[in-house]
């Protein structure tokens, strides 16, 4: 009814808030800034106005263990110091349908703010559009307002002023519009995803395209969420990158993604690629702002660290951004993200999270993730890099996975977390094996001595149980399911090992570097 009611308010008003709820004052310790669950946040544009540091985020909506982008509106953050954690929250500023009378309900994508010449604020937003025969029907419209907060109004009534029909024909996505107003007063918008970027010169009345738009190319590993900025002559752009794989200096796994970054000499390019500016974090995708106030430069970016955050609940962080001017063009120094204070883990008696772990089908297919054998986290709807992985077109009978530990641990159990997308007995997709065993080194690999029943039902953790033993190394070595002629792939979201009594958690950090050999 909710969406019926706003669906008809929208045929007869243009104005933004409608119904939106007032701005909270929040004071908050740390990172995320939204942090207890009760508005998730995403896709953040920072910018300055009236003295302050403003973000503009989408708001996440998706219920738990719902995998989609379910995004109805779009909320405000402001500070006048960054660092203090007092904020002033605007949870809605903006519903899609309530600004554009040709666009859908919700699916209130990533945009951007920003003021022009005539001081007024010009909101770049990607929404659905109403009625059309695009193959993809997403499109961006811009709106305008006096104030960051709105009320927003359409600034093209008449339409988008980028989609799949104009101002020209194009195939992409269009989403994830990013502008810049160049020293000279020339304004320049890009936009794109799915690995294609294209950019175009608006007029300086900020709505209407000029000239043609342009294939905006040499950022190496571009996927999505351009950012375009300037500092000291140089164009920069960030965007999230997902050129994935083992030596890869963006990210392992290709469901994620790290903050890339390029620069030019022009705002048309031609870009060159200069690295990562911030590693990949705990959700899927990565999306980031960058902004100067006060003399000092600042990355918004979101993360999955809120209270019930996922991939599809994801919350918008501040931290630091710093450059190195000894090189030219200046480097941006990688962002290393900062958490709010934690309470100490629990006791446990899962030690795994102490190991590194390696698994037979090294280098692990890039869309899966070997790190989150021992995160700690199993999920009801998981995503690929949720989980170590083995499937391929050719699958071998057996499979393992191992954990190394710096010094010999005692254990008695284990338990194991299994993922199908096919049933038991399947020759093709991912099942859960037909067996598996654990195996220590000592002078070679042997099985695990008085084991008790291996349980194989994936979607819960199947624990075993042994006489205390004392191991550096361990393996589980799992039998592929087969139909007699192909064999299926495996997976394991979480992989525990367990010590007889419980011990405060030590979590092995990346930086720490390999384990050593088993022999």
């Amino acid at each position: 009814m909710r969406n019926k009611l706003l669906a008809g308010i929208a045929l007869v008003m243009t104005v933004g808030r409608v119904g939106a709820e007032e701005p909270r004052q929040i004071s908050v310790p740390g990172n995320p800034i939204l942090a207890d669950g009760d508005y998730y946040s995403t896709d953040p544009a920072p910018f300055v106005a009236d003295g302050a540091l403003w973000i503009l985020a989408g708001r996440d909506q998706a219920p738990p263990d719902v995998n989609d982008f379910i995004m109805g509106e779009w909320q405000l953050l402001k500070t006048d110091d960054p660092m203090s954690g007092k904020w002033t929250h605007y949870p809605d500023i903006a519903k899609p349908e309530n600004v554009f009378a040709w666009a859908e309900e919700a699916r209130a994508y990533a945009g951007q703010i920003i003021q022009g010449p005539d001081k007024r604020y010009y909101f770049y937003a990607p929404v659905l559009e109403k009625n059309s025969d695009a193959k993809d029907r997403f499109a961006i419209g811009v709106a305008v307002a006096d104030s960051p907060t709105g009320p927003w109004r359409d600034a093209h009534p008449s339409g988008p002023i980028i989609s799949q029909r104009v101002p020209i024909a194009n195939d992409i996505q269009n989403i994830d519009p990013t502008v810049l107003i160049d020293d000279d007063g020339r304004v320049y918008l890009y936009w794109g995803t799915f690995g294609k970027l294209l950019g175009m010169e608006l007029d300086r009345d900020m709505v209407t395209p000029k000239g043609t738009e342009q294939a905006i190319e040499g950022l190496t590993g571009f996927f999505e969420a351009p950012w375009i900025m300037k500092r000291k002559g140089i164009y920069y752009m960030l965007y999230a990158g997902n050129k994935a794989g083992p030596m890869s200096d963006c990210t392992p796994a290709v469901y994620h993604a790290c903050i890339a970054y390029g620069t030019a000499s022009s705002p048309m390019g031609p870009w060159t690629y200069r690295g990562v500016a911030l590693k990949p974090v705990s959700s899927t995708t990565s999306h980031s702002g960058a902004v100067e106030y006060k003399g000092q430069w600042y990355l918004a970016y979101h993360t999955a660290d809120a209270q019930g955050g996922g991939h599809f609940r994801r919350s918008v962080a501040l931290d630091r951004l710093d450059w190195d001017d000894s090189v030219t063009p200046a480097r941006i120094r990688t962002v290393v993200p900062t958490l709010r204070p934690r309470a100490p883990l629990p006791a446990t008696r899962n030690i795994a999270r102490a190991a590194s772990s390696k698994a037979s089908n090294d280098p692990v297919p890039v869309q899966y993730w070997i790190k989150s054998l021992n995160d700690g986290v199993t999920k009801a709807a998981p995503l690929p890099p949720d989980m170590w992985g083995s499937w391929s077109p050719n699958n071998p009978a057996t499979q393992w996975i191992e954990y190394r530990w710096d010094k010999p641990v005692t254990i008695d159990g284990s338990r194991i977390w299994f993922w199908n997308d096919q049933p038991a007995g399947s020759g093709v997709g991912v099942a859960p094996p037909t067996a598996w065993h654990l195996e220590y080194w000592h002078k070679g690999w042997k099985p695990v001595p008085g084991a008790s029943t291996y349980g194989t039902v994936p979607g819960a953790f199947q624990e075993v149980s042994f006489p205390p033993i004392r191991v550096r190394c361990l393996r589980a070595v799992m039998v592929a399911s087969n139909d007699g002629q192909d064999r299926a792939g495996l997976a394991v979201q979480e992989w525990e090992v367990l010590a007889p009594k419980a011990v405060t958690p030590v979590i092995r950090e990346e930086m720490e570097g390999p384990a050593r050999s088993c022999e």
